[in-house]
């Protein structure tokens, strides 16, 4: 799954997972109704953001102010933080947005491209014409 990705130190992510965090985050973003869970790049391989949002649910650094948007403008009740600033720590976005997607892969499946695919490369069960 996701156990290539570097670990958290302490609750801080390097470099490498916040860049990986704030392209899942554009990811669910640009995401479309209907198409399937955005995958994001990491040294080569696909990730689905799914996998992001829950390998950053311990983080404990905070949310960078120019991505929480992403975030607060998909909640139903108005974000208040513990915080002199209100701030949102990253475990906080993360479980959130772990959330979201799967609310939406639970209202519209993986997307209408990858079932079809499914559709036929099922086997044939018996008195099921092709």
């Amino acid at each position: 799954m996701t156990n290539f990705l570097p670990a958290l130190y302490e609750g801080h992510a390097p470099i490498t997972l916040q860049t990986l965090f704030r392209d899942a985050l554009e990811a669910y973003d640009d995401w479309e109704e209907g198409m399937p869970e955005p995958r994001v790049a990491f040294e080569g391989k696909m990730l689905p953001i799914s996998d992001v949002f829950d390998w950053m649910r311990s983080c404990t650094d905070i949310m960078p102010a120019n991505l929480i948007g992403i975030v607060t403008d998909r909640l139903t009740k108005p974000w208040n933080g513990t915080g002199p600033l209100d701030e949102m720590t990253v475990s906080t976005a993360a479980r959130v947005m772990s959330v979201l997607v799967r609310r939406r892969l639970r209202r519209f499946g993986r997307g209408a491209v990858e079932a079809f695919v499914d559709r036929f490369n099922e086997p044939m069960r018996p008195g099921r014409e092709a």
